[in-house]
């Protein structure tokens, strides 16, 4: 049946109708009834824009930008809006009438709606209010307009949903938002914790936004006077004046595949738009503070009040993510006990993001027992690591020097598919580098590279600085090369552990050759440099070479330290050369700077060889005091110094020192076994 023969059919059985709705008018809620008094075929429940297979449709193109729908007021502005209305108000009205008048043929429900539609259009070309068309018109009962007016304000209600999910799509591709989770990104937030952040930052710059607009507006209403303020009306039509014209989108939307659509549109608005959380009021209300003000070591108290709100609020997972939000606010310290406690809870429809905000928050506080604690219910409740709980646990065993459950951590990370970012790949290649592991720092610096992921100039000079103090010069080389193809500038810096890495394995020559370079490079030797030149010359017994190269540099102006003497004071005790190291030792004195502690090694060893027993037990003694600074070759060099001085009784003491602190001390017992002939002792 056409729209013109169901409008020419109408017109006939106009009166009749409306008759029938009369007749009928106990059927339709009054809006002054309250909706427990509603008949029964109105209790069903309506949603916002599933009941109507419109909202499929591109909304863009049928509300206007201006359309700003309330309770109180609605102007229409638009065609196509005012399509969108009637179509909906059609869908709806269906279901309602159909619902009354169940006997009813497909033809009659037809005729009905478009009476109903025609009176519905009627009063909005006229621009009368609720009050108005439903006092001065006698067409329809007061039960009747009641329903119109109910239906009317549920379409509104949907338009300016649709509008602001519009809006909201907006705000969610604003620049403010795309950088908030490109930065959430970078700091390791993935999956549904940063969908859930990108939709609160969306929904709070439109907010804003929409605040500032209020403001705006209500200017404007105070310029125009009293008469452009709305009016305090409960329900009502788009008010419109002029012929308006229609198109409804089919009065003939029998069609199941309409239903299927719309039940598809409601599950993609719930995740699309949030539930808002239920009101608590009475008792739910004072047990909800009894919880918010509860005391950290209070657990029975407090499991006693999460059970009782259970009962008396039956909650949701909204309630309690709520309820979390609040303790955050307010009682900050016992949100982590409170939010492990509701994982147990069915209701709270425990997820993967859940553990890792309290892992995250746990890592951050360093509580690695409780993030073990929640690990092993992950597993027992059959929950996988994702990538964002896998990021957290490699910082933070990294961070706790764990390198086995970092490393197991990191495998997980990639096995999930997940490239590592920058921040995890940092915290591996330092954890190797404290670790004494530079190969498998270089290795991951490598495969950072390949992943498009730059390396810093830090991470290079960490990588430089391991490979130098363990003297793998091959190491260090590959290191200061890569950072030259990687646009980095050799700095002084990496000259010098260049230097130090030659000295370290007695390479006085390609320790020379990178000390030209420096200098080539146009930076001027410091103390620190001039030491590891020394040092280099010192493992071949290059005397003559290091005096000569203190003279040229003193000539250009330098100025040895306390590095540069420390070394030629390791040097020179070596060779016993007693006046010489005084004389250097009183340089450092001068310099108003106390020498390096481990020097204290090389002047015991001195005096114990030369038979000095004064100084050589007053240096040990204070050697003894800070022996969990000495390492295994210290130990060696001072038993094996006390040995030769013939001072078998305090090698055999320090021997047992060494064996107290972990370290092998076999070699240096076969040292003590063997027959020593004493030197003379000086007092």
């Amino acid at each position: 049946m056409s729209w013109r023969t169901i409008a020419s059919t109408s017109r006939h059985t106009f009166k009749r109708l409306n008759a029938i709705f009369r007749s009928h008018s106990a059927t339709f809620p009054s809006p002054h009834h309250s909706r427990a008094s509603f008949p029964a075929f109105l209790h069903a429940p309506f949603t916002t824009t599933t009941t109507t297979p419109h909202s499929s449709q591109p909304t863009n193109a049928l509300i206007d930008p201006k359309l700003h729908a309330t309770q109180n007021d609605a102007v229409v502005d638009d065609e196509d809006a005012t399509n969108e209305f009637l179509s909906r108000f059609v869908w709806i009205m269906r279901k309602k009438v159909k619902e009354a008048y169940p006997e009813s043929d497909k033809a009659t429900v037809d005729g009905m709606l478009v009476a109903i539609v025609e009176r519905v259009t009627a009063e909005m070309e006229k621009g009368r209010g609720v009050e108005t068309a439903s006092l001065g018109s006698g067409d329809f009962s007061e039960d009747l307009w009641g329903t119109v007016w109910e239906v009317s304000n549920m379409v509104l209600e949907d338009m300016d949903k649709e509008r602001k999910k519009e809006k909201m799509k907006g705000f969610l591709q604003c620049e403010e938002v795309k950088e908030m989770c490109r930065f959430a990104g970078e700091v390791g937030i993935r999956g549904d914790l940063l969908r859930e952040l990108r939709f609160k930052w969306a929904r709070e710059k439109m907010e804003e936004h929409e605040f500032y607009e209020g403001l705006e507006k209500m200017r404007k209403e105070s310029d125009v006077g009293e008469e452009g303020k709305k009016e305090n009306v409960a329900v009502g039509l788009p008010k419109r004046k002029g012929k308006i014209r229609y198109k409804i989108y089919g009065l003939d939307l029998s069609d199941p595949k309409w239903a299927q659509v719309a039940e598809r549109i409601h599950e993609a608005e719930q995740v699309f738009w949030p539930q808002e959380p239920k009101a608590i009021t009475g008792k739910a209300k004072v047990v909800r503070s009894k919880i918010l003000s509860s005391k950290e070591d209070d657990d029975d108290v407090l499991q006693s009040l999460l059970n009782e709100f259970v009962e008396l609020v039956e909650p949701s997972r909204v309630e309690w993510i709520d309820l979390l939000d609040n303790l955050k606010e307010q009682n900050r310290s016992l949100y982590s006990k409170v939010a492990e406690m509701i994982l147990a809870e069915d209701s709270f429809q425990t997820n993967v993001s859940d553990y890792y905000r309290l892992i995250d928050t746990y890592a951050k506080e360093d509580c690695f027992d409780d993030v073990e604690r929640l690990l092993k219910k992950m597993r027992e409740n059959g929950i996988q690591l994702d990538a964002s709980t896998a990021s957290v646990l490699v910082h933070m065993y990294c961070k706790g020097g764990n390198h086995d459950r970092a490393n197991e951590a990191f495998e997980t990370l990639k096995g999930l598919g997940f490239q590592p970012d920058f921040q995890v790949f940092n915290s591996m290649i330092m954890a190797y580098v404290n670790n004494g592991e530079p190969s498998l720092g270089e290795k991951l610096m490598r495969e950072m590279d390949s992943g498009n992921i730059k390396p810093t100039e830090e991470i290079y000079m960490a990588l430089l600085r391991s490979f130098s103090q363990q003297g793998d010069t091959k190491g260090a080389d590959r290191i200061s090369l890569a950072m030259q193809f990687a646009g980095f500038q050799q700095s002084k810096e990496a000259c010098t552990l260049l230097i130090e890495a030659n000295a370290h394995i007695g390479d006085p020559y390609q320790a020379k050759s990178h000390f030209d370079y420096m200098i080539k490079l146009g930076y001027k030797p410091d103390d620190r440099c001039a030491a590891g030149m020394i040092a280099a010359y010192e493992k071949k017994n290059y005397l003559d070479d290091a005096l000569e190269l203190l003279l040229q540099l003193e000539n250009d102006g330098f100025e040895p330290g306390v590095a540069t003497y420390s070394v030629l004071v390791d040097w020179l005790g070596k060779l016993q050369l007693v006046d010489e190291v005084e004389q250097l030792l009183g340089k450092i004195a001068l310099l108003g700077e106390a020498p390096p502690f481990k020097l204290q090694v090389s002047l015991c060893d001195m005096y114990a060889r030369v038979g000095n027993e004064k100084k050589a037990l007053q240096i040990l003694g204070v050697l003894e005091s800070r022996k969990d600074e000495l390492g295994k070759a210290d130990f060696e060099r001072i038993i094996s110094g006390l040995i030769d001085g013939g001072f078998q009784q305090d090698a055999q003491r320090i021997c047992r020192i060494m064996e107290a602190q972990g370290f092998d001390a076999s070699k240096v017992k076969i040292n003590l076994l063997k027959p020593v002939s004493r030197a003379p002792r000086k007092r």
